[in-house]
């Protein structure tokens, strides 16, 4: 019995044996096709395959635009300097003579043709008019008549230069009186504030009616006499035409010419404002000045009174052709110590 059970156990012992290297067999080959299975492919979706061309039609766009984007800016270049050289040729049109003659071409047929239309309209208005012819009247020229002399009419006077002043003696005369009266010091300007003495009144007198305001007089030895001597004739002269004279006064240096300023400032009550081109006494260094001064005054109509100081030895001849001047004739000594000679 004990033979068989031990046969029965080997046989279990073998189907265990089999059953496991079959089921060991099993998961070798059960493995091994796993292992040896290739790589399966991977699987391309839709999507990526529409993302491939989407790339490329993207990247042709781009070299497309560019070319675009050049070319335009080539254009552009062109363009620009077509207008530069236009801008360049109409300069050059107008600044040469072929421009500046198609203009001045087009501004005369313009013009040719308003003087057409012009003359046109003018020839239909002369059309439309009535034109008298005015009888012809012959009368004998002046020069064929034979001159006739009335004998009624006398030969022409001419006065005397003495006798300018002749018309006003009286208000001169009148007004020399009041300068021997006392000095009035608050007397209106232009009036003759000082006193004068017989000698000066004598001079006057002599000038105005003896010489008719033209002439030289010895002067007083002092330019400060000889300056309230002007003043008398300046305060009658300005009763005689008012404003319609002006006083020149010719000193060769500054120093006399103010001196001359002062005297007659104190003189007649006057500021520096009366002193000046515009104003009532004009003061000279040269005697050009003065002439030219004088000419002007008598062409606008008004009369220019002219003193020449003691120091000047000359007197220039155009001076001598104006209506009224006094030069005061200097001393020999008066004159060297002008000079400082003395």
């Amino acid at each position: 019995m004990e033979p068989e059970e031990s046969l029965t156990k080997e046989n279990q012992n073998l189907e265990q044996n089999i059953s496991s290297e079959n089921s060991s067999s099993l998961k070798n080959t059960a493995q091994k096709p796993l292992e040896k299975q290739p790589k399966s492919k991977p699987v391309i979706s839709p999507e990526k395959n529409q993302k491939i061309p989407n790339a490329q039609t993207k990247s042709f766009l781009d070299l497309a635009l560019k070319d675009l984007r050049l070319s335009r800016d080539q254009l552009e270049k062109e363009l620009e300097e077509l207008s530069n050289k236009k801008e360049q040729i109409n300069t050059e049109l107008k600044s040469s003579f072929t421009g500046q003659s198609d203009v001045i071409a087009r501004k005369v047929k313009g013009f040719q043709e308003y003087l057409t239309g012009a003359l046109q309209d003018l020839a239909q208005s002369a059309e439309q008019l009535e034109l008298v012819v005015p009888p012809v009247i012959v009368k004998p020229s002046p020069l064929d008549e034979n001159k006739k002399t009335d004998p009624s009419e006398g030969p022409e006077v001419i006065h005397a230069v003495s006798d300018t002043f002749k018309p006003d003696e009286s208000l001169i005369r009148r007004c020399l009186s009041q300068f021997q009266e006392q000095p009035d010091f608050y007397a209106e300007p232009w009036k003759l504030r000082r006193s004068l003495e017989s000698i000066d009144i004598e001079m006057l007198e002599d000038w105005f009616f003896s010489m008719g305001g033209r002439g030289a007089q010895p002067s007083r030895g002092s330019r400060s006499k000889n300056a309230l001597v002007a003043a008398g004739i300046i305060a009658i002269l300005g009763e005689l035409y008012g404003e319609q004279f002006q006083t020149l006064v010719l000193a060769s240096q500054p120093e006399r010419l103010g001196e001359w300023r002062r005297c007659l400032q104190d003189s007649l009550g006057l500021t520096r404002e009366d002193f000046g081109p515009n104003s009532g006494i004009v003061l000279f260094e040269r005697p050009d000045g003065l002439i030219e001064r004088a000419d002007r005054l008598e062409e606008r109509g008004e009369l220019p009174f002219i003193i020449i100081d003691a120091a000047e030895i000359n007197v220039e001849i155009p001076i001598l052709q104006f209506p009224i001047w006094l030069a005061f004739a200097g001393s020999p000594d008066e004159i060297y110590e002008e000079d400082g000679l003395i």
